[in-house]
């Protein structure tokens, strides 16, 4: 709680100031125009210490002016200094701009968000069990309340796709690829499947490619001179019409350099931009939808970029979540609304707060697994001088909460091809003790919510209700506003490890007993394990090679992948064979030593692991069917 006490000084310090001291309004601007050496100090601080290359940010502040920085370097090779107007590359925070394309749409009436995503594309495979009444609707892909899985390995891990591959390439993956997991419209669920559709839509409807429509009726009326939805790559790693000379080089932890590549679900996570570009946008979603005088995108759709409706936890009455285009996010006690992007070797973050008419928009040319990010929006937030929301106070919870008790799955996961490790590995508990609801997942911090009235909790690290508890046909669910989990039956959580636990304990059997079988020198042909023992060696076959491949080609048919896919198979295949042996052989009184029964015992273990995984669709481990 310390380390907020000196934002929360700051920005009411600012505010008495702004109102009781009109008379200093030059002064206080001269002093504002200082302080953005302090900013950048701070920001290539944190940049040194979170082992970054360099940052590119803007500022929007109440006043209209927009103020951009840079730190760090663009290129680490040559030592190019980031420079304000350099571009980069935003991931998912281009999803924001593409919600846009295709409001405007809507507001030229040429689409509803109503219309059924299959009266646009009426070749897709889409399997929807609530079809009758719940059609897949615009709406629901904008708003990631589709149902339909975030993406498969093949569609974001692969070095396939060209600059121009067709978009319905990325849909061409069997009858299961388009499979609606939940009712549409009633649980959110992150699809960057669903925005790749709307690339496709607005190709159906326009009749030209979404990049070219997008960056002439969007991007060029909203002044975003220096943003493309096209694909865009370094200078110093191609030639020709798609390199930029301007466009930062990505980097992945160690400062191991990565340039753009094409991608199959491009209109998900394919932008380049400037901070003063994303200063604009900025600007114009805090507005009210008009351009030079004119309605560009209809109000009612400008106060829905952010305002989540329709979903279950909305209608309970959680206020966070995510709406048209952007997130309503509750961090460091300030309330905006944002998105957060990830492209290879970047990382962005684009929030705004409306009423404060104030927004922040920041990117790093360094996608880093264990760098701490949030700490350059604290450092923004800080700096923009936002008032801060005191907590939500106390309220009276609903007697019912203790029968929410119990242990919860992702529901929806991310992929539903993950489904068996989202259930053994993913869970969360649930436990109420009299004055606290607390989760405790099983990777991950416990967190404590207070009661703040009826179902709905807080987190001592939010402001307003953050989580609310809710009841469908019988089902307890939990939610946060983007994510929902699942009450999961006890008898089937235990069946679940019980199975993880015995196939783990076979399988380490196996190869610890066998190994020191091998080692005397009393491991046979006929030996029970020596099969078994052979195949779990077979799973270091396909190591050298994924090494040495490229991890965005986990996707693709490689000989790594092609070696991993016939080393799982063969797994179970190799554990009934050595089970097959010891029942053949157990009635012979050589074979019916305790050491022979234990052999058995552990083979019979692991090949139920092993069908397990079969029957969840894990064995054999095909990558590019993932």
């Amino acid at each position: 709680m310390k380390r907020n006490q000196y934002p929360a000084l700051a920005a009411r310090a600012g505010l008495w100031l702004r109102r009781a001291l009109p008379a200093m309004l030059l002064c206080c601007a001269t002093a504002a125009h200082a302080a953005g050496a302090p900013l950048a100090a701070e920001m290539a601080a944190g940049l040194k210490e979170e082992g970054l290359a360099g940052a590119v940010w803007s500022e929007v502040l109440p006043d209209g002016t927009v103020k951009v920085g840079a730190s760090g370097l663009r290129d680490a090779a040559k030592q190019v200094p980031m420079q304000a107007d350099t571009r980069v590359q935003v991931g998912s925070v281009g999803k924001v701009a593409l919600a846009l394309g295709v409001l405007r749409l809507v507001s030229e009436d040429r689409l509803t968000l109503d219309t059924p995503l299959q009266q646009v594309l009426p070749e897709l495979a889409l399997r929807n069990p609530w079809l009758a009444s719940d059609p897949v609707r615009i709406r629901h892909l904008l708003a990631h309340t589709s149902g339909l899985d975030n993406a498969r390995f093949w569609q974001a891990f692969s070095l396939h796709p060209a600059p121009d591959t067709p978009l319905a390439d990325a849909f061409d993956g069997g009858g299961n690829l388009l499979r609606v997991r939940t009712r549409p419209g009633s649980r959110y669920a992150y699809s960057n499947m669903g925005y790749g559709l709307l690339g496709m839509v607005i190709e159906k409807v326009t009749g030209q490619p979404y990049e070219r429509y997008l960056d002439a009726q969007l991007l060029q009326p909203l002044g975003m001179a220096d943003s493309t939805f096209a694909f865009v790559t370094q200078m110093s790693t191609q030639a020709g019409t798609q390199a930029d000379p301007r466009l930062a080089m990505g980097y992945f932890e160690h400062g191991v350099a990565q340039p753009a590549v094409p991608q199959y679900l491009r209109p998900a996570a394919q932008f380049t931009t400037t901070a003063a570009d994303m200063g604009k946008l900025a600007q114009f979603l805090m507005g009210d939808g008009t351009l030079q005088g004119s309605q560009f995108i209809d109000l009612a759709l400008m106060g829905a970029l952010s305002e989540p409706a329709g979903t279950d936890a909305a209608q309970a009455g959680l206020a966070m979540g995510h709406g048209l285009a952007l997130a309503v996010r509750d961090r460091h006690n300030v309330v905006g609304a944002c998105h957060p992007g990830t492209a290879v070797g970047f990382r962005a973050m684009l929030c705004i707060y409306p009423e404060q008419d104030s927004a922040f928009f920041v990117a790093f040319n360094t996608d880093a697994e264990h760098a701490d990010y949030e700490r350059f929006n604290r450092l923004l937030l800080r700096d923009l001088e936002l008032p801060l929301r005191a907590p939500a106070p106390r309220g009276t919870p609903a007697p019912t909460v203790e029968n929410w008790q119990g242990v919860y799955l992702p529901s929806p996961g991310a992929m539903a091809s993950m489904a068996w490790i989202d259930a053994v590995f993913g869970f969360t508990r649930v436990k109420w003790d009299g004055e606290s609801l607390f989760l405790i997942p099983f990777q991950g911090e416990p967190r404590e919510l207070e009661p703040v009235g009826g179902l709905l909790f807080r987190a001592s690290d939010r402001s307003t209700a953050s989580h609310v508890l809710m009841q469908e046909d019988g089902k307890h669910i939990l939610s946060d506003g983007l994510r929902s989990y699942e009450r999961a039956s006890m008898l089937r959580m235990l069946v679940l490890w019980g199975s993880l636990a015995l196939g783990a304990a076979g399988l380490l059997y196996v190869l610890l007993v066998g190994a020191y079988r091998a080692a005397r020198r009393t491991l046979g042909r006929g030996d029970h394990l020596f099969v078994p023992l052979l195949s779990l060696l077979a799973l270091l076959l396909p190591l050298p090679f994924f090494y040495f491949q490229s991890y965005l080609r986990l996707g693709d048919v490689t000989l790594a992948s092609v070696l991993l896919a016939l080393a799982t198979g063969a797994l179970p295949l190799a554990m009934a064979y050595g089970l097959a042996r010891c029942w053949r052989s157990f009635g012979a009184a050589a074979e019916t030593g305790t050491l022979a029964k234990w052999d058995w015992v552990a083979l019979l273990a692991a090949l139920q692991l092993l069908l397990v995984l079969a029957w969840w669709g894990l064995l054999p481990l095909r990558m590019w069917q993932l």
